[in-house]
């Protein structure tokens, strides 16, 4: 299975209601597994930031076989083994909390949702909440 749009539609309309519910205006990316947009949004008063932010944590999800961006970050403190590691890559990594890979049935990653806007937490909360509508 490939994530599709209408996939993509669903993820972002229930991560738009969670950001709604918990009042924190964000961007919402969807990509696919080779770490391209198949949907995204920005809802009214999120902070232009949030719109490469959702990118780059959904991106980095991707980038690292379907590790949850914000899991990453203990490896890329100084003289751990990705430090530095941001820096070799011409597309923005975001090595915080908000991006969530997103898997078939058979554990297959398909894509990654990111979502910017809030704390980390807020952001994640916002992704996972998505997850059900996959």
């Amino acid at each position: 299975m490939s994530i599709t749009l209408a996939h993509a539609q669903r993820i972002i309309a229930a991560a738009d209601a969670k950001a709604t519910e918990l009042g924190v205006p964000s961007s919402i990316t969807v990509l696919d597994s080779g770490a391209r947009m198949v949907a995204s949004i920005r809802q009214d008063g999120a902070p232009l930031i949030s719109i490469e932010s959702s990118f780059a944590k959904a991106r980095t999800s991707i980038f690292f076989g379907g590790a949850a961006s914000g899991d990453l970050a203990p490896a890329i403190q100084p003289g751990a083994p990705l430090y530095t590691l941001a820096d070799a890559s011409v597309e923005h990594l975001a090595f915080i909390a908000g991006g969530i890979p997103l898997v078939d049935a058979t554990g297959t990653l398909i894509g990654a949702i990111g979502s910017g806007g809030g704390t980390p937490e807020q952001d994640l909360e916002i992704a996972t909440a998505a997850l059900a509508a996959l």
